[in-house]
């Protein structure tokens, strides 16, 4: 995820993942000078957005530069949903055993 936040420094925003959500928060800091602008090219205004996040994705680092973040988020695939190979035997009865807990084919 990247977000133009031309205008805040890395201390001004704020990033975190509460129930499956992804939050940033920019909280730009009043300017103690009193001063006129005729035009303001950039915005200055706290912002929050909001993104949902799918099951098992997690934030894995954020990168502030140039007044881009950077947020890289990774989905990690529980064991219980990787697909896994099936053996298919040939119809053939083998022996086996068991050795230290573990089946052993014995091969005749």
């Amino acid at each position: 995820i990247s977000i133009a936040v031309a205008g805040f420094s890395s201390k001004e925003l704020e990033i975190e993942v509460r129930e499956n959500k992804l939050i940033v928060t920019g909280k730009k800091v009043a300017d103690e000078a009193k001063r006129v602008f005729l035009h303001k090219g950039i915005g200055q205004r706290s912002f929050q957005r909001k993104f949902q996040l799918a099951d098992h994705v997690k934030v894995i680092a954020a990168d502030f530069t140039d007044g881009m973040l950077n947020i890289s988020l990774e989905r990690e695939i529980p064991e219980a949903y990787k697909p896994r190979k099936i053996s298919i035997s040939n119809g053939q009865a083998k022996e086996s055993t068991i050795e230290n807990g573990k089946a052993v084919e014995i091969e005749g």
